[in-house]
């Protein structure tokens, strides 16, 4: 831990989905390099132990789609630098299949959920005239399309072109907004998938099975740490990226190409 000496030093960052995969290894990322303040939401607060970081942090627990969560919050991110908009979940079936219930749950999450919690951070940065930046966690089924993926290939290209016009909004007041598109990550997402759980029995462990899918969907032949996708974010965040807004970063192994 660098306490607060490192680049993110007099600083403090709202991280949405905090409470395990990208969004906890963003808060660690953060922390080490010297963030002085987190605000960590997670749907669960339990999720999240405050215990270890340098950093001064807050826990809220709540669903990012709660619009009147953010009412509440609002008061308090008033110090908010930077942000990381995270939260979201994953559903994959046919689209003639696909009941609208699970539809609404995920555009609700994803798209509505990443709506409040940006504009909720933008006003808190608007507020305080300091600036900031922003990163909103995309995918690459925001642009590549796979059958099953509908609702979230569908609910992330929306926040792609949310993110953009944020971007465009924001710059007057020196507000940056950049999207990081992941492909295949290894974070516990997958593990709510039936097929995955299908591959870990047929390939005898977690980590044989996403190897094989790996393998078969990037030409780099590997899926991204959670760590590596912490330090991503850390840059786009970062003083070096100062002149990037309204970019998407694929970080998919080349599965996208």
């Amino acid at each position: 831990m660098t306490g607060n000496s490192g680049q993110f030093a007099g600083r403090t960052a709202l991280i949405t989905g905090a409470g395990s995969g990208i969004g906890a290894a963003a808060a660690r990322y953060l922390d080490d390099q010297g963030i002085s303040g987190l605000v960590l939401l997670d749907l669960s607060g339990d999720a999240i132990d405050p215990a270890g970081y340098s950093a001064n942090v807050r826990v809220e627990q709540g669903d990012v789609a709660d619009e009147a969560l953010w009412d509440r919050l609002q008061p308090d991110l008033g110090d908010v630098d930077l942000a990381v908009i995270n939260a979201g979940i994953s559903f994959a079936a046919p689209i003639a299949a696909h009941d609208l219930a699970d539809w609404r749950r995920v555009m609700s999450v994803n798209l509505d959920g990443a709506f409040l919690a940006l504009r909720a951070a933008m006003r808190a940065m608007q507020a305080h005239g300091r600036g900031g930046a922003i990163v909103m966690m995309a995918s690459a089924s925001a642009h590549k399309a796979e059958p099953g993926v509908a609702a979230y290939g569908a609910s992330k290209a929306g926040l792609v072109q949310l993110g953009r016009v944020a971007a465009k909004e924001g710059a007057p007041s020196r507000i940056r907004v950049n999207c990081l598109a992941p492909g295949g990550v290894d974070t516990p997402i997958w593990d709510d998938m039936p097929f995955f759980a299908d591959l870990v029995r047929e390939r005898g462990s977690r980590d044989a099975a996403m190897s094989a899918m790996a393998a078969m969907a990037t030409p780099l032949g590997r899926y991204a740490s959670a760590k590596e996708i912490a330090e991503q974010i850390g840059f786009l965040l970062s003083d070096a990226a100062a002149t990037i807004t309204g970019a998407v970063l694929n970080s998919d192994g080349g599965y996208s190409l």
